[in-house]
């Protein structure tokens, strides 16, 4: 492990450096424009969001003090449902069941996963020997780039349309224009033969009810969809805090997601239960029809509940991952998701690398980037009060360095 200071240093050397990048600002600039202005015209169409959040923060609240009984009451709904169900209590407990599950020389696609980038997913993979894909557009475009993701939603809002054509010109092998529709649509070409090739669809979720074992995830590409229904074998990489005692809480947490991420509503919502099954014949329930043979659903702990159980730092895990706390960040305005962790972005991916991925020595420059300016607090769904919680951290790591 380097020393803090080597840390620090590395951190901010990267840091200052992309907040000097001409092409990531503007890309930026772009992106953030866009944004507000699609999260205003969300949240005047739909104005009874602002409530529904509130009510969505006492339900996490209450959530978070249960999580043990919410997770049995998720395995055996799913396994109920014909779902095959693991515990994970670590990253790499995470990936030893993957691996196992996926063996080597097999293709794979993947959704948008956070959990998967905290754990560091598909570079474990493909240490397997395996071809695994991304098919989100954002995250392709960072895989090509050989970059992490930047923005739980967004993950390429810093690149312009000129990199990506210019990436893709070279990734492709023909001329690409930077012309959005015309990017997307090289994207889309590349990807639509990889979805049948495929022998895994890895996801995430955005949340899980308990009840009935439902996953939601929540997309406008259809590219979740094609990876979670198109290859024989689908796998759910669940991180405990996501889960929710029923059905209906499900439906109030996924609105409130898609709503402060600044869509009306997107335009795929699929809620996922159990392996695709029939009953047409006699009535009699067979698992495997047209959709996926198995549905593997792996719950994900790796110190969320050591983070559950602390008085303070405890409320990072009422966040939903909307992201929209980033673009009022006035260090990710500059620096994009380089200022953050393994998957984690800002000022309280600070505490969710601490406890998640990273340690308090990764966590320990990020924490002392954040301004403590109370913007993000604004804006979140959650009420997330920062200010409050970045000085506890960094008492934390203070305390830690000491001992």
């Amino acid at each position: 492990m380097p020393e803090p200071k080597q840390i620090f240093e590395e951190y901010y050397d990267v840091l200052l450096r992309n907040a000097h990048d001409q092409h990531l600002l503007l890309g930026l600039s772009r992106s953030v424009n866009a944004y507000r202005e699609s999260r205003a015209k969300a949240m005047e169409r739909f104005p009874h969001t602002a409530e529904l959040a509130k009510e969505v923060r006492r339900l996490k609240e209450d959530c978070i003090e249960h999580l043990d009984e919410l997770v049995e009451k998720a395995t055996a709904s799913l396994e109920e449902n014909g779902a095959k169900v693991y515990y994970a209590e670590t990253g790499d407990d995470a990936l030893k069941l993957i691996g196992g599950i996926v063996g080597s020389g097999k293709v794979i696609v993947s959704g948008k996963t956070l959990t998967g980038e905290e754990i560091g997913l598909r570079h474990y993979i493909e240490a397997l020997g395996n071809e695994y894909w991304e098919t989100d557009i954002a995250q392709l475009i960072q895989q090509v780039r050989k970059q992490k993701p930047m923005h739980y939603v967004f993950p390429s809002l810093h690149v312009t349309r000129e990199d990506v054509a210019e990436l893709l010109t070279k990734f492709l092998g023909r001329e690409i224009p930077p012309d959005i529709p015309t990017e997307v649509r090289a994207i889309r070409e590349f990807l639509r033969n990889k979805y049948f090739k495929a022998d895994f669809g890895i996801t995430g979720c955005n949340v899980l009810g308990a009840d009935t074992g439902s996953i939601f995830l929540l997309e406008s590409e259809g590219n979740i969809r094609m990876s979670s229904t198109v290859p024989p074998v689908h796998i759910a990489l669940v991180g405990i805090e996501k889960i929710v005692p029923t059905l209906h809480d499900a439906f109030k947490v996924a609105e409130v997601v898609w709503r402060y991420a600044s869509f009306t509503v997107p335009l795929y919502v699929s809620m996922i239960s159990g392996p695709s099954g029939t009953a047409d014949i006699q009535c009699t329930l067979v698992h495997g029809s047209s959709g996926p043979l198995e549905l593997h659903v792996i719950f994900l702990d790796n110190g969320r509940s050591t983070l559950a159980k602390d008085p303070i730092l405890k409320e990072a895990l009422y966040c939903i991952k909307c992201g929209a706390c980033l673009f009022e960040c006035p260090v990710f305005q500059l620096a994009a998701g380089y200022y953050g962790g393994r998957g984690y972005f800002g000022g309280l991916g600070a505490i969710l690398t601490a406890y998640m991925s990273g340690g308090f020595e990764e966590a320990a420059p990020i924490a002392y980037t954040c301004l403590r300016c109370g913007r993000c607090t604004e804006v979140c769904p959650q009420s997330i009060d920062l200010s409050r919680l970045i000085p506890e951290l960094r008492h934390r790591i203070v305390e830690m360095a000491r001992s």
